[in-house]
């Protein structure tokens, strides 16, 4: 009776043999995947030891958490979007790179810099824009909440968290008196903030009759890949000719007017000119994306003309069809450095590559300045960052730590005169895993006073050292090391 099944028969020994076939044609089919297309050697290794050696469970492990549905589900999403690039008559790459102006003048491996960005990013430079640094919520928001009073035709604003409360409800009410003078008004807002926030913006906007897109709302909560498809950009463009990006959301504690000492920190830009147009292209492409609404019109692309000498282009970056896009952004920034390279970021857990390029970059002379908070939002991702500090410190570049409240901003800066801003952090999230917006420009002047900025903040922030690193008690390593881990994630 137990030696045999009846109804099918089929002996154990001959149902043991089946199931011994099918584990080895799933190790079999799993390892192949794993060789095949995973990019780390590494990775590609690991997995195919652990679906061999458990030839049951391994392959399962391998289909949930080893194929990478990140991108796969990214660009799905989007496959059937047609982007939004508006033609311009400002695309003069050569008259930037060939300018006499010393301060406009690019040296050449710069401009190698700004072809290779114009290949990957497929997006053009252009002349004549004016862009402002803004430092911290006391400066950001009354110039974003001036710039939304005087809107006359369109406001176009994507924030991945928007409070409804403190500061953000001035920006709640200043959206509403604009949409009943009869500005057209967009508010795009991350589906994972909506979703596990209590004071997100989006009910106090849709009662007052604002239209509120969300970012890839998922069909579970729950789901894995929605938690990782995050529209991380911070944009906001009123009347298709002012915009501002950079790191802020509209969050209250960057807003302490009582106590502006005690406020967390961020840097935000202001930007008037032909680049202009490359922000709102982001945003039309990700409120049709949202909602299925195309905005085309004059109101959202006017005629703009030239109002300054900087040469700028903004770029997007995600899991879709741009995926390494700025890492390419970074890695050509860091090679084309002769003199100086600055590092501005709240998260700091770059990839193997990215640690080679820095490392390369010191040992060939280059002055290497990686500036992070004293303490970060997130824990985790300040002990994986700390796990891995040696391996830039042992070889010349230099880190710092701020005190005071957490900084939030994100700058990357090339011998004076190259510098990228934006949404995006040194993490595998914003490399692979967020939507970004970033900005690189081209100006001595600004990238000068932009450095200056740095230097100040560098000049009241702590040296970390190889031996301080070195000295973490055990049980610190094993909690860093273990957070590493997970580096890809956080």
């Amino acid at each position: 009776m137990l030696a045999e099944i009846p109804s099918a028969g089929i002996s154990l020994g001959q149902w043991s043999w089946l199931l011994s076939a099918l584990a080895l044609a799933a190790a079999f089919a799993a390892s192949t995947h794993a060789l095949i297309y995973k990019r780390e050697p590494r990775s590609a290794a690991l997995w195919t030891v652990i679906i061999w050696l458990l030839p049951t469970i391994g392959p399962i492990l391998y289909l949930f958490l080893g194929i990478n549905r990140v991108r796969r589900r990214a660009i799905v999403l989007r496959e059937d979007m047609v982007r939004h690039q508006s033609a311009s008559k400002l695309t003069a790459q050569t008259v930037v790179l060939e300018s006499d102006d010393e301060a406009t003048e690019t040296p050449k491996p710069l401009s190698n810099l700004a072809a290779l960005v114009e290949r990957v990013t497929q997006r053009p430079l252009l002349a004549g824009n004016q862009i402002d640094p803004l430092m911290n919520g006391d400066e950001i928001y009354p110039a974003m909440l001036k710039a939304i009073e005087g809107a006359q035709r369109s406001i176009a604003l994507a924030s991945y968290i928007f409070d409804g409360t403190g500061v953000g409800a001035r920006f709640v009410e200043a959206l509403d008196r604009a949409r009943r003078r009869g500005v057209a008004v967009r508010v795009l807002i991350d589906d994972v903030y909506v979703r596990f926030s209590r004071r997100s913006a989006c009910k106090p906007l849709r009662r007052l009759g604002v239209p509120v897109g969300i970012f890839n709302p998922p069909l579970v909560p729950a789901r894995l890949q929605a938690a990782h498809l995050r529209n991380h950009r911070k944009l906001l463009i009123v009347d298709g000719h002012t915009g501002f990006t950079g790191g802020a959301n509209i969050f209250e504690p960057y807003w302490r007017p009582e106590s502006p000492e005690a406020a967390q920190r961020d840097l935000h830009f202001c930007i008037r000119g032909p680049v202009v147009r490359h922000l709102t292209e982001v945003f039309v492409d990700d409120w049709q994306f949202a909602t299925g609404e195309a905005l085309r019109d004059e109101k959202w692309f006017p005629e703009l003309d030239p109002l300054g000498d900087m040469a700028a282009r903004g770029f997007e970056a995600g899991p879709d069809e741009s995926l390494d896009r700025l890492r390419w952004v970074f890695i050509g920034g860091i090679n084309a450095a002769h003199r100086t390279i600055r590092v501005w970021t709240p998260y700091f857990v770059p990839d193997t590559a990215l640690i080679a390029a820095l490392n390369a970059a010191a040992l060939r002379g280059v002055e290497v300045d990686i500036l992070l908070p004293e303490r970060s939002d997130h824990a985790s991702v300040q002990w994986a960052a700390t796990a891995q500090l040696w391996q830039i410190l042992e070889h010349g570049c230099r880190v710092w730590r701020n005190s005071g409240p957490f900084d939030h901003s994100k700058l990357f800066l090339v011998d004076g005169a190259w510098a990228t801003f934006g949404s995006a952090n040194w993490d595998a999230r914003s490399l692979r895993l967020n939507f970004e917006f970033n900005v690189e420009c081209y100006n001595r002047r600004f990238v000068s006073r932009l450095e200056s900025i740095f230097l100040r903040r560098r000049a009241a922030a702590r040296q970390v050292t190889l031996q301080e690193v070195n000295a973490r008690p055990l049980g610190v390593k094993l909690r860093d090391g273990a957070a590493r881990l997970f580096a890809p994630y956080l």
